[in-house]
């Protein structure tokens, strides 16, 4: 389907609408007029100059802090011009200039100098004192900056350096714990896999809670792990809606702002090389029985004996005949430049990650580039490209086989040959080692490449008669598309030699195209009135579509997954695994930012947003947002309080909106069922499986924001204290109907939830001495509680889905453990008829007699409401300096909460204690052992497993973990390197993932106690959790890595 716009709405219709062509050919027309007139610019612009060029002589220096210490990244300019350059890792920069002109030396948080050049080549040392302010730092707020003083929504930020000093293959792992309310939850402990990011919490019950990504300025479709963290400047996160709303629907749920690094107009050519190279060791093998603990159990229990393939004596570890020693290495090649009016930075990269399980791994080969030119005096036009092409590979590899394997069965047959099957008492398993499994890559194998290109380019015009009067036109352009195939050869993973082969294809493939208009005034009048207007008016469409197919027996193992149309078996084409979707979005955006001579200030935005996603009548929704902020430090009257720099007050005000639904939502689905009709004769018909809702709108949220910056002490310590509260009402929401209706489900706007917390950042530099020692750290704290404040139809609860009102969205549905039943505990046969002492006791919630005594059975009706979020959560850095030599530790800590580990849970089989196969290693009840955490083996069953047995995998989620350690030194002044051309050179050891200091987690199992895995993967029933739930499942194992790396510019 097609879309098209109306002043008045926003509809469906098959083709493209007129409106859309006009606009882009518009564009299209207006950036090629700009580019002529550009280039004639430019011509007479370098005829100018050539009449006039000045002596030129060049410049070289360090730039130092009051210290000594060399500064990186400070900005030296040629007054008048756009010449200039950015001082290196060792603080030193070179450039050339006109003899007599005047350079402008400034950098965040120091005073601005300004230094006359003679006529001669000249080589100075200059040496910046401290700002009296560290908030006069500029920051991306959305289309555009503004210093960070002036700044009245809530923004999070952090520089690219300040980033990589977490060496990560992308970027959401660089980021944990280094930003208040900011949570990065790990999903998937695979190489290439990213993190959930939520922002402020969760609103939604079934549309999207992910940010959006805007890569310089324009919105990122792709994944976050497509961008290379060693090209960032920055990263800029706003959080709340008066920040957020003037990226209106997309914004909803926050905004992260990336910024890549751009070269800069004047500065000589530069090329950095970045890399590390390391190798990945086990963090803990899944603390699974070994041998003689496993036939302790199994006597235990009574309930088994040995199979045809076990023996007593026989001591296995399975887990280290599969892991391995894996490495991952790193390469980024840039060049960065500019010339008279421009600048230009181009790179190349390369990133290999291994899994501890054999085949498993990661590939990414990236291009990147920026140019942005000014021609003449009104005029600049630039491009920004980030292309990578990824290979995943050896995700058909799970480890439940190899846990539940018994410890005591041999993988040898007597020849010393690797037997094919386990035969246990109940079961037969394949036997998985590093050796079997690299010995079948080419006939057990599965893949995915995919490859990203996104681009943008600008065109920008200063209206020459009308100070600070811009008008800029950006244009995005985007492809991805993904390929996936798998192939498993007849036998293999099967304790069935002739098990057939199977094979499946997967592709997908997403464009998208965006077009901003944009006109922006910024002006300063009588040198205290500072106004700032910006105005948007933008489009853009988004396709999608994949297709899934699969196919049994293949006829040779040569064809793996190529030529499926060969199979001699059943070839599935589900249609509900083929997809085409379309969908289009129009915007027009205003704001007012006002300060006050730098104590005032006041923001007022309005966007307003039309979606093709929503029902006709309903697609349109405008929202406001209006913050205010006070300086209260400089006012008069606190000139004499020495000892606080900065003290700023802001409020706002903000309301935001989620369509990130199907695209055909309101139109209902039909779905297909075959019927037969006689041997030969059959048909295909057509129900309705999901009701159209023709009133579908917008949900949305509005958000009070209140926030205290401040710094204290001449800049030594600076924080951030912010509380807000979000309510979200409409909540678009997929409704079950009942069976007796005929019909699925429906999609609508029904429910509310509310969020509310707090969030406090310290930075601060407790030790600066005058021989070069240097000792910083910062720390965050945040915290937040959501709710559900209504649910469809006014229903208090709905048990499906695990959603209550008046309880947060993340919740456990289940009985509450509260120990173990021992001999002499009353009522044992009143609550658990049949059961038997050493058996779990779950909390009753139920009536008693006048006598005590309870008045049922423990049933349904006793499972409890079980919060898994956290109580609080955060982060803290510290970095200490001596000379060339830094020290840099990142940490990441949560209090309370639920940790669900379905390695103990009853849905991941490994916790049967029964004996029947391989367990989990548990403190278990016996009658010489009655103070124990785990129930009695051979106890009163459920099914498989012990009776309240997913009571077992839950955990306390609080820990406090070291995330990096690195040690590096800086070749600074050496003269050698000099003579050979480099400028810069570093090196440096890092440790990721080294200990965890404290979790009642990893204290009963070893393992990290992050989560791997949503709710429904990586166990043997995925049922048992919704999907939103995060659990620490049987994924890939955490790995501790070893790495030594180099960063140098030449």
């Amino acid at each position: 389907m097609k879309i098209w716009f109306t002043a008045k709405d926003v509809q469906l219709r098959t083709p493209y609408h007129r409106y859309f062509k006009i606009l882009f050919i518009f564009n299209l027309v207006l950036f090629v007029c700009f580019s002529f007139i550009l280039s004639h610019q430019a011509h007479a612009d370098v005829y100018s100059f050539s009449c006039i060029q000045q002596q030129q002589i060049h410049v070289t220096g360090q730039v130092v802090d009051q210290n000594g210490n060399p500064l990186a990244g400070v900005s030296i300019r040629v007054r008048g011009t756009n010449a200039g350059a950015i001082t290196d890792n060792n603080g030193r920069f070179q450039l050339d200039a006109p003899a007599g002109s005047v350079l402008e030396i400034s950098f965040i948080g120091y005073q601005t100098q300004t230094i006359t050049l003679g006529n001669e080549n000249q080589n100075l040392r200059i040496q910046l004192q401290q700002s009296a302010s560290v908030l006069n730092q500029l920051v991306v707020i959305g289309y555009g900056t503004q210093r960070r003083e002036a700044v009245t929504g809530s923004v999070a930020s952090i520089t690219g350096a300040q980033m990589r000093e977490v060496p990560a293959s992308n970027i959401t792992y660089a980021l944990q714990g280094r930003l208040p309310g900011v949570e990065l939850s790990q999903t998937d402990s695979k190489p290439g896999a990213t993190m959930q990011i939520r922002i402020r919490g969760t609103r939604s019950l079934t549309a999207s809670n992910d940010p959006l990504i805007v890569l310089d300025g324009i919105p990122f479709p792709g994944s976050i792990s497509d961008i290379d963290p060693n090209i960032i400047k920055s990263i800029d996160i706003l959080k709340d809606a008066s920040a957020t709303a003037i990226y209106g629907s997309r914004g909803a749920n926050g905004v992260i702002l990336i910024t890549t690094d751009k070269g800069t107009a004047g500065e000589k050519a530069r090329i950095s090389y970045n890399s590390y190279v390391g190798i990945k060791k086990v963090f803990a093998e899944y603390p699974m029985m070994n041998g003689p603990e496993f036939v302790a159990l199994r006597k235990a229990a009574g309930m088994y004996t040995n199979g045809p393939d076990e023996n007593d004596s026989i001591n296995t570890d399975w887990q280290s005949l599969l892991y391995r020693t894996a490495f991952v290495t790193n390469h980024e090649l840039s060049v960065a430049g500019g010339t008279q009016h421009g600048g230009y930075n181009f790179g190349i990269g390369y990133y290999h990650d291994e899994s501890v399980i054999p085949t498993q791994q990661y590939e990414r080969y990236s291009l990147h580039g920026t140019l942005d030119q000014g021609v003449g005096k009104y005029f600049k036009v630039g491009f920004s490209t980030n292309n990578n092409f990824s290979i995943s590979q050896g995700n058909q590899i799970g480890l439940y086989n190899v846990l539940s394997m018994s410890p005591i069965s041999s993988p040898y047959n007597p020849d010393g040959t690797l037997k094919r099957i386990i035969q246990m008492p109940l079961d037969q398993q394949w036997v998985e080692t590093k050796y079997i499994i690299d010995s079948l890559k080419d006939k057990w194998l599965s893949q995915t490449k995919s490859y990203g290109s996104y681009n943008s380019l600008y065109g920008e015009v200063s209206i020459p008669w009308v100070e600070g009067l811009k008008y800029r036109i950006n244009l995005g352009l985007n492809f991805r598309s993904s390929a996936g195939g798998s192939y498993t050869g007849e036998g293999i993973n099967s304790s069935n030699p002739t098990t057939p082969s199977t094979a499946s294809i997967s592709n997908s493939l997403t464009t998208d195209w965006v077009v901003e208009n944009l006109l922006t005034y910024d002006h300063t009048f009588r040198e205290k009135h500072q106004i700032n207007v910006t105005a948007l008016y933008s489009a853009e469409q988004s396709r999608y579509n994949s297709s899934y197919i699969s196919a049994k027996d293949i006829p040779n193992d040569a064809f793996q997954f190529y030529n499926l149309g060969q199979a001699t078996g059943e070839i599935t084409i589900d249609p509900n695994n083929q997809n085409y979707q379309e969908s289009g979005l129009l915007s027009w955006m205003g704001r007012i930012m006002y300060a006050y001579n730098d104590k005032y200030m006041l923001s007022v935005a309005v966007r307003s947003d039309g979606s093709s996603r929503l029902a006709p009548g309903h697609q349109w929704h405008t929202y406001p947002a209006i913050s205010a902020g006070w300086n209260i430090a400089n006012e008069s009257f606190m000139k004499s309080i020495t000892q606080i720099n900065q003290l700023k007050l802001r409020v706002g005000f903000g309301q935001t909106s989620n369509q990130a639904i199907a695209p055909y939502s309101t139109l209902g689905r039909l779905s297909t069922l075959p019927y037969n009709f006689g041997e030969n004769t059959y048909a295909v018909g057509y129900y309705v499986s999901q009701l159209p809702n023709p009133n579908l709108g917008w949900e949305y949220s509005k958000t009070w924001n209140y926030g205290l910056d401040f710094a204290l002490f001449n800049n030594r310590l600076s924080g951030t204290f912010e509380y807000y509260i979000t309510n979200t009402n409409d909540i678009l929401l997929s409704v079950n109907l009942p069976i007796t209706s005929g019909v699925g489900s429906y999609v609508g706007n029904i429910g509310a939830t509310q969020n509310k917390g707090w969030e406090l950042s310290l930075n601060g530099t407790i030790l600066d001495r005058p021989g070069g020692f240097r000792w910083e750290a910062g720390f965050n704290i945040y915290s937040n509680h959501n709710k559900i404040v209504q649910l469809a139809s006014g229903t208090q609860r709905d048990e499906a889905n695990w959603w209550f009102v008046g309880y947060p969205i993340n919740v456990i549905y289940d009985y509450q453990k509260i120990g173990l039943w021992q001999q002499g505990d009353p009522y044992l046969d009143v609550l658990e008829p049949g059961g038997n002492v050493g058996m779990i006791k779950v909390k009753y919630t139920g009536g008693y007699d006048n006598n005590g005594k309870p008045l049922r059975a423990i049933g349904p009706d006793d499972r409890q409401i079980m919060k898994v979020d956290p109580d609080f959560e955060g982060g803290f850095n510290t970095r200490l300096s001596y000379k060339g030599f830094d020290l840099t530790a990142v940490g990441v800590f949560q209090h309370g909460g639920i940790l669900i580990s379905t390695l103990y849970s009853a849905n991941g089989y490994l916790d049967l204690l029964t004996g029947r196969r391989n367990n989990v290693k548990v403190d278990y009840w016996t009658p010489d052992h009655t103070n124990a955490k785990f129930p009695k083996p051979g106890g009163i069953m459920s099914g498989d497993n012990p009776k309240y047995g997913s009571t077992l995998g839950y955990f306390s989620a609080s820990y406090l973990k070291i995330r990096t350690i690195t040690l590096g030194y800086n070749f600074t002044s050496n003269g050698r390197l000099k003579k050979i051309g480099i400028d810069n050179l570093r090196i440096y050891a890092t440790v990721q993932n080294p200990f965890v200091m404290f979790s009642p987690f990893h204290k009963e199992s070893g393992l990290d106690p992050e989560t791997n895995s949503y709710g429904d993967q990586n166990a043997a029933v995925t049922t048992a959790y919704p999907h939103r739930l995060l659990t620490l499942g049987t994924n890939a194992p955490s790995t501790r890595n070893y790495l030594i790396g180099i960063n140098c510019s030449f």
